[in-house]
């Protein structure tokens, strides 16, 4: 029987929950920056996380499936930058990353019921099994979000400030300079 941990289990299941949450708090024009030339934007950050999510719904089958084939590792940033990230709908990335999520969650919560444990040789991190492997997705879309939140402000802090509106404008006062002249 796989022997997971139930909250770090709901934790997994609800990230795009998270991700959608905190995605809110971001205005869409800002999506596009990039803070730096080598940190992705909020755009990007959607697609990767897309990516990932396709990557670990097939390990996570392929490791329960042909008892010891694990392997996390696809070169992120090669996918970013000949993919065409940009020109890829975030839409449609959330709802992959949503669906896929909740897929692999279903199946997690099928296989805690039954089934042995099985663990995979993998050579950069030893033996890995079910929960180091969940360890690491249940935290990726937040460590992500967190990424998210400082892009923004690095984003806010790039922006002029606005000059306050004054006070009729603030209100939507019409003041007698704004009318047109009446003709007598």
């Amino acid at each position: 029987m796989y022997r997971i941990q139930a909250e770090k289990l709901e934790s997994f299941g609800r990230a795009p929950y998270f991700l959608l949450t905190a995605l809110k708090q971001f205005p869409r024009k800002m999506w596009l920056f990039e803070p730096a030339p080598n940190r992705w934007s909020i755009h990007k950050i959607i697609l990767h996380l897309a990516d990932s999510e396709a990557n670990a719904y097939i390990c996570c089958r392929r490791y329960i499936a042909e008892q010891g084939s694990l392997d996390l590792r696809f070169d992120s940033a090669c996918w970013a930058e000949t993919l065409g990230y940009c020109h890829q709908s975030t839409r449609e990335a959330l709802e992959i990353i949503r669906r896929l999520r909740k897929t692999t969650y279903g199946l997690l919560i099928v296989m805690q019921r039954g089934t042995k444990a099985n663990t995979s040789e993998q050579p950069a991190r030893g033996e890995l099994n079910l929960n180091d492997w969940l360890e690491h997705h249940h935290r990726h879309i937040v460590r992500h979000i967190v990424q998210m939140r400082l892009n923004y402000d690095l984003w806010r802090r790039a922006q002029p400030p606005m000059n306050p509106a004054s006070a009729a404008r603030r209100l939507n006062v019409v003041t007698p300079t704004a009318l047109p002249a009446a003709r007598v």
